[in-house]
């Protein structure tokens, strides 16, 4: 009786239990073991290592193996540094129990002062005792001071051959610049499901237990690519079920929504069919299901379906249940991007209504039934369809007629519009400037795009010719911008312009004049039949931009005008 008593106490967690203890042991970290490995076989051990990354994923674990790998002296107790770690030696059994006096664990959240570092920074200077490397592990290096970090700095950078720094922190871009260039710095990677799969499948075997495979599954999403979380759930679902581990038991455990019924309340979301969607609602709700989980649990599953329509590969890749897999073959290919972007978008923004809210599960229901109501609408490009269809006016050409350039217009841009089919650089030598457009037109090929902008929002011209500049320029305009722009007048046309120039009040400018045209050719276009039916369906849209195509068969310019990409902003 008192033997069982004391086995029941001494039990130990499996997160504990189950801590790797060597490379080959560490899960999803190949890039870390392989630069190690490299790095003992040919000596070329740094002296400072960071390893960073999520909560549970190994960072001290890491540590501790390194430094395992360092201080090894094999069972003969004559070996050096290893890559795999004898666990036998002195030096290794005394690391693993945290007791060895070389490897000093420190944890940075309590012992965050410049004090504390100097204890450390006192004893650098003496050489082990026992181990090879005297080996400072420092946990959650975040939370040092900055004076702590600084007083850390010069010794990190040149420290004694027998020393070296392992930091591990989840705070990476806390800690300061200076610390990092100093280490060497690993990422770990989160674990993958099937990795974690594997790893409690191997757990369930060798402690004598019965699991689901569905459950461990859940186990491991649930896990969030940490192993830590996944095996503490798992010891959880073990006391829970007594020993076997069951689906049900697992989603009852961390408030998961029967799966099940959960890809039925999407079906009949996308469906639009709403009393569907509230009966679906309130069943899941009434079995003890969590609000915000369901619909967490919806916004993964809108996720999985959109990845599958890109990449329909991935429907049946591994990490997929077959309900999963049943799932996305059904809804993948009948259901748009536009449309699943539409959903992700309300129930992200439904996640903040819903934490606000005073009671939960009818501010999921509100947000529910607009997802459905809003499924069943046309798209604004089926709305846009249907438009152009009932117009009796063919759009392209209506644009076209009615801002089509006049005969003159086409005979005096025809060289420019040449030009610029052609793309190539204009012969400018003994250019002529008549009038300030020739010369925004010149500065538009050279790219001088500060000085376009300057001509035509900061003065205005009360006299241009071949030679002859008089204008009214604003308080912006400076010497060097004049002599700027004598110099390029004379580069362009071979000859010395005279430019008068006078303070004041401006005239009309180059900018006025073409916003004024500017709205004048928006209230052409918005007077098409085609038009006004855009702009009566789509409530409070407006035409944004008006661009010029060029059609290089005739060497004449269409116009075609943009609506704003946003047609409205209104939720369903």
């Amino acid at each position: 009786m008192a033997e069982d008593t004391q086995k029941k106490q001494d039990y130990v967690v499996l997160a504990r239990k189950y801590r790797p203890q060597n490379f080959n042991e560490l899960l999803g970290q190949d890039a870390l073991v392989q630069t190690l490995t490299n790095a003992i076989k040919n000596n070329r051990l740094h002296h400072a290592y960071i390893l960073t990354g999520i909560r549970g994923v190994g960072k001290t674990t890491t540590a501790r193996i390194i430094a395992k790998a360092l201080n090894c002296t094999g069972k003969d107790g004559h070996g050096g540094p290893t890559i795999n770690p004898c666990g036998i030696c002195e030096n290794c059994r005394a690391i693993a129990e945290s007791r060895h006096i070389d490897v000093l664990e420190l944890d940075a959240a309590s012992r965050t002062g410049v004090d504390d570092i100097r204890e450390i920074l006192d004893g650098v200077r003496y050489k082990p005792t026992n181990a090879r490397y005297k080996i400072y592990i420092i946990d959650e290096v975040h939370m040092l001071s900055k004076s702590a970090f600084n007083a850390l700095l010069k010794t990190l950078e040149e420290p004694p051959s027998h020393v070296i720094f392992i930091f591990a922190t989840t705070e990476i871009r806390k800690v300061p610049v200076t610390v990092l260039s100093r280490c060497q710095r690993f990422d770990l990677q989160r674990l993958s499901i099937e990795t974690l799969m594997k790893h409690f499948q191997n757990i369930v075997k060798n402690e004598g237990l019965q699991a689901e495979e569905e459950a461990l599954h859940l186990i491991a999403k649930a896990a969030d690519g940490s192993c830590r979380d996944g095996l503490s759930l798992l010891d959880q679902a073990i006391a829970l079920g007594n020993g076997v581990i069951k689906t049900e038991i697992v989603k009852e455990m961390i408030g998961l929504a029967d799966r099940s019924q959960t890809f039925e309340l999407f079906e009949n979301l996308l469906a639009g069919k709403l009393e569907a969607v509230t009966a679906n609602l309130n069943t899941q709700y009434k079995n003890g299901a969590n609000p915000l989980t369901i619909l967490q649990d919806l916004i993964n599953t809108t996720h999985m379906v959109a990845k599958a329509k890109i990449v329909p590969a991935f429907a049946k890749d591994d990490s997929l249940s077959e309900a999963e897999k049943e799932l996305c073959n059904k809804l993948a290919p009948a259901t748009s991007i536009a449309v699943l972007s539409k959903i992700w978008q309300m129930m992200i923004k439904g996640l903040s209504e819903l934490n606000m809210a005073p009671v939960q599960i009818d501010a999921l229901e509100m947000i529910l039934i607009r997802i459905a109501y809003s499924a069943s609408l046309p798209t604004p490009y089926e709305i846009l369809n249907d438009v152009k269809k009932n117009s009796k006016l063919d759009a392209p050409t209506a644009v076209a007629t009615a801002n089509a350039p006049r005969p003159e217009e086409i005979k005096e841009k025809a060289p420019l519009i040449q030009q610029l089919i052609t793309k190539e650089t204009p012969d400018v030598s003994g250019a002529v400037f008549n009038k300030p457009e020739d010369l925004i037109a010149y500065l538009e090929e050279a790219k001088k795009m500060l000085m376009i902008y300057s001509l035509k929002n900061d003065v205005s011209f009360e006299e241009f010719a071949q030679g002859r500049i008089k204008m009214a320029a604003s308080d912006k305009i400076n010497n060097d911008f004049l002599l700027n722009l004598q110099r390029v007048l004379t580069e362009a046309t071979g000859i010395k312009w005279e430019i008068e120039i006078s303070r004041g009040q401006l005239g009309e400018t180059i900018a006025d004049r073409e916003k004024a045209q500017d709205n004048e050719n928006k209230k052409n276009v918005s007077d098409l039949p085609l038009v006004k039916a855009i702009l009566s369906e789509f409530k409070g849209s407006k035409i944004e931009t008006l661009t010029r195509k060029i059609n290089k068969q005739e060497n004449i310019e269409e116009s075609s005008f943009e609506e704003s990409e946003n047609y409205f902003d209104e939720d369903l």
